[in-house]
């Protein structure tokens, strides 16, 4: 039986360098690249990155911005700032992620404590950027 419950499904950010961004995400968030080689052949039109089983964010080049046709006004929408994606981790995989940042030399926050999201308060969380400078938060839950 097909489970049509409403879920996040993806976020699109617009980056610079689609491989480059792939790479930050898989290298040092830890995500495994859809479409990578794909995108390299020049078959898909841009790459994305997964989050889990049912989320994936597309790494969409921002020199697609002129071609948007979907929604009036979508080529201004290239560079419109989000406040932040955050991303819901176990808390080993949380401790890892930022292990990972701070090897790479990704600027981390400090870690919060309590903050509310979609499950109530999370025990931890922290924000950094991605090499675009979209804004991630980091949270586990107990």
């Amino acid at each position: 039986m097909k489970d049509n419950t409403a879920r996040l499904d993806h976020v699109v950010l617009w980056v610079r360098d689609p491989v480059t961004a792939a790479g930050f995400y898989q290298k040092t968030v830890g995500m495994e690249p859809v479409r990578l080689t794909e995108f390299t052949e020049g078959t898909v039109p841009f790459p994305s990155v997964r989050i889990n089983d049912e989320t994936i964010i597309d790494l969409m080049p921002l020199t697609m911005a002129e071609r948007m046709k979907m929604l009036p006004g979508a080529a201004g929408s290239a560079g419109h700032p989000v406040n932040h994606v955050c991303l819901a981790l176990p808390g080993e995989d949380f401790d890892t992620l930022r292990a990972r940042l701070e090897e790479s030399g990704t600027p981390v926050s400090d870690i919060s404590r309590d903050s509310f999201g979609a499950r109530g308060n999370a025990t931890r969380s922290f924000y950094f950027r991605d090499p675009d400078g979209n804004v991630f938060e980091a949270r586990h839950y107990d």
